[in-house]
């Protein structure tokens, strides 16, 4: 109980807007003691919002932390499914790897796995994603659809329109654009990745986990030599620093949404979103795969979700999966 009570003190401290709350009032409509509520407001405090007392009126609220914890998720939270199960922590290896793990125990759809931090994160291909404490989203979410694993593939190509969507609603002023098939790049710089992987037997998919990572805060000087011309954040994009858990409530929100119309009509539903966010399609790229490169214009998507590359012959070259490189 005290959990919810915390938080009902909390939604009347922000609903208040600089206003003072008097504690008897909040004692008195919640049906508890004046000392229960000075303790939740100690909870709080160490929790990092912050207040002032102010004589014969009560507390004002002064300030919010800027964390992913689910009271301050739930705040904003607007679905049905997705967020209504959180699994908050400070510090993780990788947030798929826990998610992987709770999905095979039977997390219900649209459980969450979200960290302040990511020892290990990882991105495509294995590769290593820096996750700073604090600054970013480093987040999976656990999806039961009722799709085949074929159609799953191109899932990833939703959870992009999703974020974008997501990131345009808060921040109108950023552009964010989709390079196939799983980074959001801002002028150029790569400031969020997806992984979607997949557990499944032949031809039911069990759960996807879908992971998102975006640099939310970082500053550049946050970011190491190596990648500091490659990568962005979000506040240095929209110049303001970014509410992180208004944003992960806004892209379950889009998910959710996105989520039951490629349910319901397949990928080609989004298909054209995709298209006008892309800043991939219509450019000269050079597409490497495992086994060997190739150039050409990426003319454009399938209803699948696979990219088509026609080169210079005319030809044209069906990539299922590959790295893409704008020339």
């Amino acid at each position: 109980m005290s959990m919810s009570m915390k938080d009902e003190i909390l939604k009347r401290l922000l609903a208040s807007s600089g206003e003072a709350v008097s504690g008897q009032e909040l004692a008195d409509s919640l049906g508890v003691s004046r000392t229960a509520i000075w303790k939740h407001m100690q909870t709080l405090q160490e929790e990092g919002y912050t207040f002032e007392t102010v004589k014969k009126k009560g507390y004002v609220l002064t300030g919010v932390p800027n964390s992913l914890s689910p009271t301050q998720i739930e705040l904003f939270l607007n679905t049905e499914r997705l967020g209504r199960k959180i699994h908050y922590f400070d510090v993780v290896d990788s947030t798929q790897t826990i998610a992987h793990k709770l999905a095979q125990e039977g997390a219900p759809d649209g459980t969450i796995v979200i960290s302040e931090e990511q020892t290990a994160g990882r991105g495509r291909m294995a590769r290593p994603w820096e996750s700073a404490n604090g600054t970013g989203i480093w987040m999976t979410i656990i999806l039961r659809p009722d799709v085949s694993p074929q159609q799953a593939s191109s899932f990833t190509l939703v959870v992009a329109v999703a974020v974008t969507m997501a990131i345009k609603t808060l921040y109108k002023q950023v552009e964010p654009a989709i390079k196939w098939p799983n980074d959001l790049l801002i002028n150029g710089k790569k400031c969020t990745g997806i992984l979607t992987e997949m557990q499944a037997e032949a031809d039911l998919v069990q759960a996807l986990l879908v992971g998102i990572g975006i640099n939310a805060n970082q500053l550049e000087s946050d970011f190491s030599p190596d990648i500091a011309d490659i990568a962005t954040s979000l506040r240095i994009a929209a110049g303001e620093e970014i509410n992180r858990a208004a944003l992960v409530a806004t892209i379950l929100q889009y998910l959710e949404q996105f989520t039951a119309l490629y349910v319901k009509e397949g990928f080609s539903s989004i298909k054209a979103l995709w298209e006008q966010m892309s800043c991939t399609i219509g450019q000269r790229i050079e597409v490497t795969t495992l086994r060997e490169r190739f150039e050409g214009i990426a003319s454009g998507i399938t209803d699948e979700g696979v990219l088509q590359l026609t080169q210079n012959d005319g030809t044209i070259r069906t990539i299922y999966s590959g790295d893409v490189k704008i020339l």
